[in-house]
């Protein structure tokens, strides 16, 4: 058996150009991770092709979840994190399938929680300047100004506040009311971390260089960042209103 006390939760919707290639390359890393696919019924034959890689390399330390249709990156997440809490892991990642997140920057994160004692590592592309490459500039722009939204609105003082590349302490799950986050898109990273920080965790910004994806199709949508937009008001009401959990 394979142990590990990280799992990295990759959610999935027609990923096949990319899918075993981001699975081979982190199993490829010193440090042994986990790794746990949350699929929406891929109809290119995504989860196929990770079943197949669990049937014939991977049994031990390669996981699938499979859903019916897409029900949102949010409500994928928390559907991991659940699975992963079940278990014994204690350091729970998020990244996407199509390499705009590098897994040797993987073990980056994890030392940041497990040797720095952090409770959130988010991997940010604002915090030591704008580290994104072959996105369009429109889009460079209103990722990074979306974020600075979010930090005049909320006063909440991260560069990065809609970065999907992530590595959480067990405790911080456990803590969190993941039936209560209510935001699926954009605003899902957004209200993650915010809560995080509400609650009192630690957190720290690790520099990572964000590439836009080579292969398969992006899915971004103007509704993700409406949802963006409006979610953050609420998060700020909440924050004023809202009683958070404690600590456990």
């Amino acid at each position: 058996m394979n142990e590990s006390d990280s799992i990295v939760i990759i959610p999935t919707y027609n990923e096949k150009e990319n899918i075993e290639k981001i699975i081979r390359a982190i199993f490829a890393l010193e440090k042994s991770f986990h790794i746990l696919i949350v699929d929406d019924g891929s109809p290119d034959g995504t989860a196929t092709i990770v079943k197949g890689l669990m049937a014939t390399e991977f049994a031990d330390r390669l996981f699938i979840l499979e859903r019916s249709g897409k029900q949102g990156l949010g409500t994928a997440y928390i559907t991991g994190f659940k699975w992963a809490l079940e278990r014994t892991y204690d350091y729970i990642f998020e990244m996407d399938a199509d390499f705009s997140h590098d897994p040797n920057d993987l073990p980056r994160l994890y030392a940041a929680c497990a040797d720095e004692n952090y409770d959130l590592a988010i991997g940010s592309r604002y915090v030591s300047g704008v580290n994104v490459v072959n996105w369009p500039m429109g889009r460079v722009l209103m990722s990074y100004f979306a974020s600075k939204y979010v930090r005049f609105i909320t006063g909440f003082q991260v560069h990065d506040t809609t970065a999907g590349f992530k590595c959480y302490r067990r405790r911080v799950l456990q803590t969190i009311e993941l039936d209560k986050i209510r935001f699926k898109g954009y605003a899902f990273q957004i209200e993650m971390k915010f809560t995080a920080y509400k609650i009192g965790f630690k957190i720290k910004e690790v520099p990572v260089i964000f590439v836009n994806r080579r292969e398969g199709t992006s899915k971004m949508s103007s509704g993700i960042f409406g949802e963006a937009f409006f979610g953050v008001m609420r998060l700020r009401w909440d924050g004023w209103t809202r009683k958070y959990p404690k600590i456990v």
